[in-house]
């Protein structure tokens, strides 16, 4: 009997893996490990696994950092912003995709182009001051209601469905807005799910522009009411740690709930031309 050959392709690519799996997921265990710590214990060796559950940690960060304020106002951030933004782009992607508009291939060209340029912080410090809306959250929503992104993968993942269900609504007499809304949305689901676990972590992790925009701290969102945290409480780690981690739960709750649709809308959304 043959001895079949050693696969060292496959053995090199598991290799791989584990190696990746260890440098993002590292960080993550040892974040874990030292929120679950003691101070004395942690001040004792700060490598090493816990010997013990301390929970404690996560109610005084809670307390101390001041979290229900600046979770609830991230949140406000963060739902209101990418709802707006999934509403008017479902509305600008499809014309796009369709060609209902002129020069929709040139349009959907500078939209990917803007992926790749820097953020424009002058002119938009410059247009929210004018505005009046410098350290006020309706300018600070304002600024995440814009993202090339997302148009791509929903013009991409439009341009999957048939243009014949265009003709036959309108035979049917639906209108635009009924034919988007009943027929094109439902179809569409994994792109819109994809851009909102995008959009929202992008909103919620956000660091430079709530340190830019807001200086009220009744306005502060958590990474920023984080970092007055660190400033405070910065050589107490455990606790900071426990913080960290729960900046993290309400983002990757949203992903948990929305990965089945993240892999086709991506895979389906933004590849196809």
């Amino acid at each position: 009997m043959e001895r079949k050959p050693i696969k060292w392709g496959k053995i090199l690519s598991y290799i791989v893996l584990f190696i990746f799996a260890v440098i993002y997921i590292g960080p993550l265990f040892f974040l874990v490990n030292t929120s679950l710590k003691t101070m004395p214990e942690f001040m004792k060796n700060a490598t090493a696994l816990t010997s013990q559950l301390n929970f404690e940690n996560f109610a005084e960060a809670w307390e101390k950092a001041n979290f229900p304020q600046y979770l609830l106002n991230s949140l406000i951030y963060t739902v209101s912003a990418t709802s707006i933004y999934i509403l008017t782009a479902i509305f600008v992607a499809f014309p796009i995709a369709r060609g209902y508009v002129k020069h929709s291939g040139l349009i959907l060209t500078l939209y990917v182009i803007a992926l790749f340029l820097p953020p424009a912080l002058i002119p938009q410090f410059q247009l929210i001051l004018n505005l009046g809306l410098y350290n006020n959250p309706v300018g600070y929503i304002m600024l995440f209601l814009v993202n090339p992104i997302g148009i791509v993968i929903l013009v991409n993942y439009v341009k999957t469905i048939p243009k014949e269900l265009d003709e036959a609504a309108a035979l049917d007499g639906c209108g635009y807005f009924q034919f988007v809304t009943q027929i094109v949305l439902p179809l569409i689901q994994p792109a819109i799910a994809t851009v909102i676990v995008l959009h929202a972590i992008g909103i919620w992790n956000e660091i430079i522009a709530p340190t830019i925009y807001l200086t009220n701290k009744d306005y502060y969102p958590i990474t920023r009411g984080l970092i007055n945290f660190q400033g405070v409480y910065g050589s107490n780690w455990p606790t900071l740690a426990a913080a960290v981690l729960m900046l993290t739960f309400p983002m990757l709750i949203l992903f948990l709930f929305l990965q089945r649709y993240i892999i086709s809308g991506l895979t389906s959304g933004a590849v196809k031309g």
